[in-house]
């Protein structure tokens, strides 16, 4: 399937290996092939808190962080914000797996950018924030999306988290701008690196966390 809105191209695509894969402006974004570091980024919030019973995803992707959280029965309501139509749409129809994420009465989906989203809640209304709306600040997607690793956004973050609330952000590479930034904003900052397998090639994806 293919789509185009006013950030450029959007297409999901069944490889000769099975996998669906999704791209934004030619840009590999994810793909059903390797999932671990999607997962990770959820428990990377999850398995620090108490109760983390209200989450806020930015990217919906391919579900895979989403179905982490509500896998955990502690988690009681997922807020995610996807700013691409289509990939809400598409995953509502089967295009991408995960229709009955979208149906999970648990699950919030709001068509928005997530500095909007995060902007309209209310002070200390969410247990964590999760971020996994690009590649990283050194490969971004969209040239906008560097605002969501500066520190206006992450202080709006924190104004929205309730004490002891988690911060995690995924990257494809180490970014130690962006953990200084955490660090300024929050006191303190963790980075955590993850080894995968890229179809026989060793890669490391980057995940940085922080506590309100």
């Amino acid at each position: 399937a293919r789509a185009v809105s006013e950030r450029g191209e959007v297409v999901v695509r069944r490889r000769d290996d099975g996998a669906v894969e999704l791209r934004v402006n030619g840009v590999f974004v994810m793909d059903t092939a390797q999932t671990d570091t999607e997962r990770l980024l959820a428990r990377a919030a999850l398995d620090t808190m108490a109760h983390p019973h209200r989450v806020l995803v930015g990217g919906l992707g391919l579900g895979f962080t989403v179905r982490e959280l509500l896998d955990d029965s502690r988690v009681h309501s997922v807020v995610v914000a996807e700013i691409e139509p289509a990939v809400v749409d598409w995953m509502r129809a089967g295009t991408i797996p995960g229709a009955d994420l979208v149906c999970d009465p648990r699950v919030e989906i709001v068509v928005a950018d997530v500095r909007d989203v995060v902007a309209e809640a209310a002070a200390h209304s969410l247990d964590a924030v999760v971020l996994d709306v690009d590649n990283g600040p050194g490969y971004l997607v969209h040239e906008q999306n560097a605002a969501v690793y500066a520190a206006e956004f992450l202080t709006a973050c924190r104004s929205r988290l309730r004490l002891g609330g988690q911060l995690t952000v995924w990257s494809a590479a180490p970014t130690p701008a962006l953990a200084a930034t955490m660090t300024d904003v929050f006191g303190d900052s963790r980075t955590r690196s993850v080894a995968v397998d890229l179809q026989g090639r060793a890669e490391s994806y980057w995940l940085l966390s922080t506590t309100a």
